[in-house]
């Protein structure tokens, strides 16, 4: 699928998708916190995980084992892809931005649409079935997929090609993971 037919498709499912995910897990994870002392752009040009610097303020929050489990299942999930760590960061920011790390099955009252997993993919927007999307290597085998398709997603800001997979109407607010996500994978993608 084109570049241009594939965000027109995204761009409207990502409206319908936007009001659940941002009354639902954002609201119930208000606890990230910017941290304190961190200059706007603190990586170095040409880093392979951070290749831009970071974009903005940086959120970080505390992940319980749960979370870091997940994040180190999107990190073996992109290396199953054949995909550089770069894309386990973009892939990483996106989940602590959606979710924070979590797997979120049906929200309930906190979310009128059917977003889940990781990613807060939705089954009516052709990402997978509810069991798929839950399934961490799946939905981050399937957001990476999203991910190939963007031309030239490997030299963008993370934030800039987390949005155009993802179509949120907040496109700016991956951004803000960016240092967290690259430091998860820069101390487990060896391990």
């Amino acid at each position: 699928m084109n570049t241009m037919l594939r965000k027109s498709v995204l761009g409207i499912a990502g409206l319908a998708f936007t009001g659940g995910v941002f009354a639902g897990p954002i609201a119930a994870h208000a606890d990230a916190r910017p941290v304190e002392g961190k200059p706007a752009a603190v990586a170095v040009q040409g880093d392979k995980l951070i290749p831009h610097g970071v974009q903005g303020a940086q959120s970080k929050i505390d992940l319980n084992d749960e979370q870091l489990a997940n994040a180190k299942a999107i990190i073996a999930a992109t290396k199953k892809a054949g995909l550089p760590e770069r894309a386990a960061v973009v892939s990483i920011a996106t989940s602590l931005q959606e979710s924070k790390l979590e797997n979120l099955g049906h929200l309930g009252d906190a979310n009128d649409h059917d977003s889940l997993g990781l990613f807060q993919q939705r089954p009516s927007s052709g990402w997978g079935t509810p069991e798929q999307i839950t399934n961490p290597e799946y939905s981050t085998l399937a957001f990476e997929k999203g991910l190939k398709q963007v031309d030239g997603w490997q030299d963008m800001p993370l934030t800039e090609a987390a949005q155009t997979v993802q179509v949120s109407a907040y496109p700016d607010a991956y951004a803000q993971w960016e240092q967290q996500a690259a430091d998860i994978v820069a101390h487990n993608w060896n391990s």
